[in-house]
């Protein structure tokens, strides 16, 4: 499912029947209203619709009464303060007018006159008129002022929270890393990882659109005429891999190429390239694989591992099946940050200086998350989790989100 009207993230995410105890939005056997599906089929029951659904409640509290600013309520604080001394002083003045001079109506005609003095009628054309001059001033900055009155919350903030993906980070995920099974680059690994992702007919994910794009200044031109697809297993939720078998005109042999997820992708391979030599893989081995993936996690990156095997003449017989990805021999893994953008840590050092934290709301992964912080210059503290929140007392949460710059779902 791609949920991005609704949590604002562009990756898909696996839907299917569930009973894990999670918020909403990370329910898995839940489809929000607003969301559509990316791949695969499924049959569901309608529980709610419109305005009942989490997109129509979403919807109703954008489209309600805002709440009054600071500003909102410092303006109408003044108002209130000269409509009670005006309240105060007519009656007053009537009084000392009337007994002192003995004219009541012309005493009544002098309180008149000091209540309309006393009425702020010019008050909402002077702050009008001095936003106005302050969304001008922003407009120069580059900064679109749409309602006015922000521009004083803007001013009087001593706290920012941000999302970091598109925020603090590019949005655009990229190759980094093409290593062999030694955690040497590569460049074996990254032509059948091109290969895979070139001939994938499936909707292409942001690590398929970063191998293509990286492949574009190192693969030769040519590479997609010396070899042709054959047929190809597309990518789903259960096996996280995909597969395609492709024909070296050259040699005239078929390839099967495989790329997904670590731990699925050792599950069907039985041996690893080192160098020209293909050695069984054995338990050890695969621990120390995961344990190399594990430390690119831990650093930020997203890991994917790649796998090949020749198939033997005549080749693919029948159309290619699960029973296939069989037999494989890891060939390497992928690595994929999304940097950060260049602008992030000068202005979350501006915002440092000017007295306002920062604190980071979004839904990645807290190990991704921490580091992007760290080449922000954002100090993560204490990370938050949204499992964390939920055991929390009311009493609590106050204390523990004023120690935490970051905030994640799990």
């Amino acid at each position: 499912m791609k949920k991005y009207d609704v949590t604002g993230h562009v990756a898909s995410k696996q839907a299917s029947a569930s009973d894990k105890d999670a918020s909403l939005l990370e329910l898995g056997s839940v489809c929000l209203m607003g969301t559509n599906v990316s791949s695969g089929s499924a049959k569901a029951v309608v529980v709610a619709t419109g305005g009942e659904t989490y997109f129509g409640s979403l919807a109703k509290s954008i489209v309600g009464n805002r709440t009054q600013t600071a500003f909102d309520r410092g303006v109408n604080s003044v108002s209130w303060l000269l409509i009670r001394f005006m309240l105060v002083m007519v009656p007053a003045v009537l009084l000392i007018n009337g007994l002192t001079k003995g004219d009541w109506l012309d005493a009544a005609l002098f309180a008149l006159a000091v209540a309309v003095g006393l009425t702020p009628e010019m008050l909402p054309m002077i702050v009008s008129s001095n936003l106005a001059k302050g969304a001008i001033a922003m407009s120069r900055r580059k900064v679109i002022v749409k309602r006015l009155n922000a521009i004083h919350n803007l001013g009087a903030m001593d706290i920012l929270c941000t999302d970091k993906t598109g925020t603090l980070t590019q949005d655009n995920i990229i190759l980094e890393h093409h290593l062999d099974c030694a955690g040497v680059e590569n460049s074996r690994v990254l032509m059948l990882s091109w290969l895979n992702s070139h001939y994938q007919s499936g909707t292409p994910n942001l690590m398929d659109r970063a191998i293509l794009r990286y492949g574009k200044g190192c693969i030769s031109a040519d590479m997609s005429d010396y070899y042709s697809k054959v047929d190809e297993l597309p990518f789903d939720f259960v096996r996280r891999r995909v597969s395609v078998v492709v024909r070296d005109r050259r040699l005239n042999q078929q390839m099967l190429i495989c790329k997904g997820a670590v731990k699925e992708m050792l599950s069907i391979a039985s041996a690893e390239r080192e160098g020209k030599l293909i050695q069984p893989l054995n338990e050890t081995r695969r621990a120390e694989l995961l344990a190399l993936a594990h430390q690119y996690n831990q650093q930020g990156f997203r890991v994917l591992l790649v796998a090949s095997r020749a198939l033997a003449e005549p080749g693919l017989q029948q159309a290619l099946s699960v029973a296939d990805e069989q037999g494989l021999t890891i060939e390497g893994l992928l690595t994929f940050p999304d940097p950060p953008k260049e602008s992030a840590a000068k202005a979350i050092t501006a915002l440092n200086e000017n007295g306002v934290t920062v604190k980071v709301l979004t839904g990645d992964n807290p190990v991704v998350t921490a580091r992007i912080c760290q080449q922000v210059d954002i100090d993560c503290g204490e990370i938050l989790t949204g499992e964390a929140i939920a055991a929390m007392s009311d009493e609590q949460l106050p204390q523990v989100a004023a120690r935490s710059s970051v905030f994640v779902p799990n």
